[in-house]
């Protein structure tokens, strides 16, 4: 084990471990903690990394990455707030992923003043095509949050986003590729009822969802007007359109991101 780890991970679920992965691309510095220790092992032997154990990570990381739920965070600060506290004169940074836990929240279970980091990352980290939403205290600013994005900039890309608006901004980019997943399976039942195999049905259904995103974003389009340049007078499309619109798509969608936003700051309410 090293004197000091640029990252340091408590908590290695399917967010943290995607991250972890993405790290491991820009450095060789992580160190991982889990609540089972068999599981940070395995990870980091398969990234080159090391492993330790909670306290190991608050004392020995300049990023301490808590990638715990909403639920545990209160627990695993309480655990390590002492370790940090201990480190005053070289305070370390403190991301937290935890949906609905405010920086106020953290700093104070934490009960000492230090740099802190809010993320909201979304499962496409795992493949370097995510999009992580990011907040800071004063404490943060300016390098130490630049220096943090360095370290993990092979996840995606990382969009600033006032702390007022998280929760929304975490309903929409870190919940909906859920509703994105759901979407693209509807698409290829579609397929597989016109007579295309499930295999080709979900490759044509993914390829498109895919790239229509990236139209949207390297056009500067708005989507409506992309949506029209395919929708042929008593064509094809415009029909298919006329049933999403029948089946009132646009407000289910818009209805799910606003019931998740909500469900977010639930969770923050309960875990202050």
């Amino acid at each position: 084990m090293k004197k000091n780890y640029s990252l340091g991970f408590i908590g290695i679920g399917n967010m943290g471990s995607a991250l972890a992965r993405a790290a491991v691309e820009r450095t060789d510095s992580l160190l991982l903690s889990c609540r089972t220790p068999e599981k940070a092992k395995k990870l980091a032997d398969t990234l080159g990394c090391d492993a330790g154990d909670n306290i190991c990570v608050a004392r020995l990381s300049d990023y301490v990455i808590l990638g715990v739920k909403p639920q545990v965070i209160g627990e695993v600060i309480s655990e390590t707030a002492d370790t940090l506290k201990g480190r005053i004169g070289n305070p370390p940074c403190v991301v937290s992923m935890a949906a609905g836990v405010t920086i106020g929240s953290i700093a104070e279970a934490l009960g000492f003043d230090c740099p802190i980091i809010r993320i909201m990352p979304n499962t496409p980290v795992s493949i370097g095509k995510g999009v992580v939403l990011y907040t800071c205290n004063d404490a943060a600013k300016g390098a130490i949050t630049d220096r943090f994005i360095e370290l993990m900039s092979a996840s995606g890309e990382f969009v600033p986003l006032d702390e007022s608006l998280f929760d929304a901004g975490s309903a929409l980019s870190g919940c909906s590729p859920a509703f994105v997943d759901i979407f693209t399976d509807a698409l290829a039942d579609g397929g597989v009822r016109c007579g295309l195999s499930r295999e080709i049905s979900l490759k044509l259904a993914a390829a498109t969802v895919a790239g229509a995103a990236e139209l949207i974003l390297k056009s500067k389009k708005h989507p409506d007007l992309l949506r029209d340049e395919v929708c042929s007078p008593g064509g094809s499309t415009i029909e298919g359109v006329s049933v999403l619109e029948r089946y009132a798509l646009r407000a289910a969608v818009s209805d799910a991101v606003i019931a998740s936003k909500n469900r977010t700051a639930e969770l923050g309410k309960k875990n202050k």
